[in-house]
């Protein structure tokens, strides 16, 4: 489990095309501190186990599934990634729970600096938007984030000065897709609400 509190803005090094997959070389050197194999490392909020190590570098393959179903698979030599470890039991939850499993892609739709703050809109799957409401939590890019305003088909967050520096929606532009997690409790709780209605 993770929290979406991004520890280091990392780096692609290499990527390995395989036949039903891929393997990624990534630098971290705060994520691979104390990193053994069949570890887990969210890498854009994807939870992928580190296949080996060296140095401040790690291997993790990524198969056909996640390369569809994620932004993956637009990654390239030199693409900066956000990473983070697993949180540790009785460490501080400082975002919200979260999995690492990526529901859905979304795409920087439009940016909007302020003085201190920036505003961001992210285009939203039909299919996830139930999920998202406003002060919510939402996972975009493996970074927990509280959902601004929520529309029918996007939503905004306000990144801080300390967000644009440390992840990768600092440098993202309109047009670049990223990942998305939406809370886990809301799709428990259609799921529960959904049983619950069938046996009446």
């Amino acid at each position: 489990m993770f929290t979406g509190i991004v520890e280091e803005l990392g780096e692609i090094t290499a990527v390995e095309t395989l036949d039903d997959a891929c393997r990624f070389r990534l630098r971290g050197p705060v994520v691979t501190e104390g990193a053994r194999h069949g570890d887990s490392i969210a890498v854009n909020g994807v939870c992928l186990t580190v296949v080996d190590y060296e140095g401040d570098e790690f291997t993790a393959d990524v198969m056909a599934e996640t390369l569809n179903r994620s932004s993956l698979g637009a990654l390239s030599v030199g693409s900066r990634v956000n990473l983070e470890r697993p949180t540790a039991v009785g460490a501080r939850l400082g975002g919200h729970i979260v999995q690492g499993h990526v529901d859905g892609t979304g795409e920087i739709l439009e940016r909007k600096p302020s003085e201190h703050w920036e505003l961001v809109r992210i285009s939203l799957p039909a299919d996830l938007a139930r999920y998202v409401v406003e002060k919510g939590s939402i996972t975009v890019d493996g970074i927990s984030l509280t959902v601004v305003d929520a529309g029918p088909d996007f939503f905004t967050v306000s990144l801080i000065p300390t967000t644009l520096a440390l992840t990768t929606l600092g440098i993202k532009q309109p047009g670049d897709p990223v990942n998305l997690e939406v809370d886990v409790i809301a799709k428990y709780v259609e799921r529960l609400l959904g049983t619950q209605g069938g046996t009446k």
